[in-house]
């Protein structure tokens, strides 16, 4: 059942046309690369104040309110152009074990980011300058840095590891 709707959404008329064109696919994984750098940038600059690399005198709630409108932007643009360029070969690419891991990575990096809301973020209010970020959050800070580096090293990775084994 699952490999029929691979088939039928790899033989797509828009599928099709990114496959087998010779401008689209180049033009989204552009646009998907930008995306995801601007998502994983506005992260970073949250999960450094978090861990008291940057940013240092100021406060958390701060950050957050200037990153979270260009992640969120970033990252709805991002899952529409990554579904766009898994929809060109959706067979094969249900089958990399790098895209695998990517969003394997991508649901941790959620639950990591669930975490911080709901059990840590309730504080961040009083959190003005690092000294005051407690030791959890500079934790769940450095756990998202490192999960979206790996995100972003598994996304480089499925290009190389397609034609190896598709």
């Amino acid at each position: 059942m699952l490999h029929a709707w691979l088939q039928s959404l790899q033989d797509s008329t828009l599928a099709s046309a990114i496959r087998e064109g010779d401008r689209l696919f180049p033009w989204i994984e552009g646009a998907h690369v930008l995306a995801m750098t601007l998502v994983i940038g506005s992260i970073a600059i949250v999960d450094l104040r978090l861990i008291g690399l940057t940013s240092r005198e100021r406060g958390v709630t701060q950050m957050t309110t200037l990153a979270l409108p260009i992640t969120w932007s970033a990252f709805v643009a991002a899952v529409i152009t990554g579904g766009l360029l898994f929809s060109s070969n959706a067979t094969v690419y249900a089958h990399n074990a790098c895209l695998q891991a990517k969003l394997a990575l991508l649901g941790l990096a959620g639950m990591n980011m669930g975490a911080y809301h709901l059990l840590l973020g309730k504080d961040a209010a009083a959190w003005r300058t690092a000294a005051l970020t407690p030791w959890r959050a500079r934790v769940v800070g450095g756990i998202s840095l490192c999960l979206w580096i790996a995100i972003a090293a598994c996304g480089r990775w499925i290009g190389f590891t397609l034609s190896a084994h598709g």
